[in-house]
């Protein structure tokens, strides 16, 4: 297991698992418009091959929308 920060919450994650499979864990996929890992910006195209480490800091960024 590894320690992974989602959105400032604190979790144990699987070893091997990449963000996807995180987002799919954490019901998040189909609202999510960007994810940040460590401060930097990943591309959607990137989410299934980009494995989480332990101590990693996921930002889920969801679209707001308002009037």
């Amino acid at each position: 297991m590894i320690r992974i920060t989602v959105n400032g919450e604190a979790r144990e994650a699987k070893d091997g698992i990449t963000i996807l499979e995180l987002m799919i864990k954490l019901e998040a996929a189909a609202r999510v418009a960007a994810v940040a890992l460590n401060g930097e910006v990943v591309k959607k195209e990137a989410y299934d091959r980009t494995l989480l480490r332990d101590g990693d800091d996921i930002e889920l960024l969801a679209f707001v929308g308002g009037g």
